[in-house]
């Protein structure tokens, strides 16, 4: 089984570690210098991957496959030889291991993220005994040299910096002439929905995590009401004013995608759903985009669109980075 850490010849030779320290078998910046949005959103995923027991049940890891392999499709190294993979805001590393999974040991994957939830990372790699180098740094100022990796994974994690397409044209920056650029960033939702997250998260934002958490809880429990109802509602005409289109829809998906966000899955049990509603509501980070603006942001980094995916929650992307 091959190996890979950040003792790794090959990883030295791209990152300075000279620069950084070791802690607990995470490479550091020293020095994380954060707007206060940054740092907001930054404790935010800090506290909930720390939340183990909701965020990493069966459940909830068979969700988050199923989802990955529907948008970016079966797992493909792009016919690269052991690739060199940035997890850019990997989290948990959930999104890592439920899709690179048994395949781990054929490349060499690298994971970064600003949060103390690196930590978890690296434990939870550690237990399923899949090889990685970890670092806490920002995602936009990542330690590695230009065009040194061969895929950039960005799953859900670039909206929350201060700046989206800062984060796509810096993480570019490292990726390898032909290679790949996977990424998932929020679609813009409906006017009411927009409104309501806003406010939502506006409200949360002076709260302790804790108390954030808590908060959110009615709201979690209202969507598990609602989609325990199992009731289609027909909606009899386009609603252009909010956004609605006619046709029929569970009451659930018509608050959730129209209204406000509050998640159900009947296989889902109430601590995973309030950790999936607190995701999207206490980051205050948490940029939305239009297909078109993503379109933009690639043909300007020279990214050749191989694969768009537009589903009503976000946009997902799969670019080769043009050969010049």
């Amino acid at each position: 089984m091959a190996t890979w850490s950040h003792t790794d010849p090959d990883f030295t030779a791209i990152c300075d570690t000279a620069k950084l320290t070791l802690k607990d078998g995470v490479l550091r910046v020293p020095s994380l210098a954060a707007s206060d949005s940054q740092q907001h959103t930054a404790e935010s995923f800090g506290f909930k991957w720390n939340q183990r027991e909701a965020c990493e049940t069966p459940s909830m890891r068979a969700r988050t496959k199923a989802w990955l392999i529907e948008r970016y499709g079966p797992l493909s190294f792009f016919g690269i030889d052991r690739p060199i993979i940035l997890d850019a805001g990997c989290g948990s590393g959930l999104s890592a291991i439920e899709y690179f999974g048994g395949r781990m040991s054929d490349c060499r994957y690298i994971g970064v993220d600003i949060s103390s939830a690196v930590d978890v990372a690296r434990a939870r790699f550690e237990e399923n005994g899949c090889p990685g180098a970890f670092i806490q740094c920002s995602m936009t100022d990542v330690p590695l040299a230009k065009n040194s990796v061969d895929i950039v994974f960005a799953e859900g994690t670039m909206h929350h910096t201060d700046s989206t397409q800062g984060a796509l044209n810096a993480l570019n920056a490292l990726l390898k002439p032909g290679g790949r650029f996977m990424f998932y960033v929020y679609k813009v939702k409906a006017p009411i929905r927009e409104y309501a997250d806003d406010l939502i998260r506006a409200k949360l934002r002076p709260m302790s995590q804790q108390a954030a958490w808590d908060a959110m809880m009615p709201l979690t429990k209202l969507g598990k009401a609602l989609g325990d109802l199992n009731i289609d509602i027909e909606v009899p005409e386009a609603i252009d004013l909010l956004g609605i289109p006619a046709g029929k829809l569970p009451v659930q998906r018509l608050i959730y995608w129209y209204f406000l966000k509050a998640f159900h899955d009947p296989a889902a049990t109430l601590d995973e759903l309030n950790a999936i509603n607190f995701d999207w509501y206490s980051p205050t980070n948490a940029h939305r985009h239009t297909p078109e603006e993503v379109k933009e942001w690639c043909k300007a980094a020279h990214l050749d669109i191989e694969r768009f995916i537009v589903e009503e929650a976000g946009i997902t992307v799969i670019a080769k980075k043009a050969v010049s």
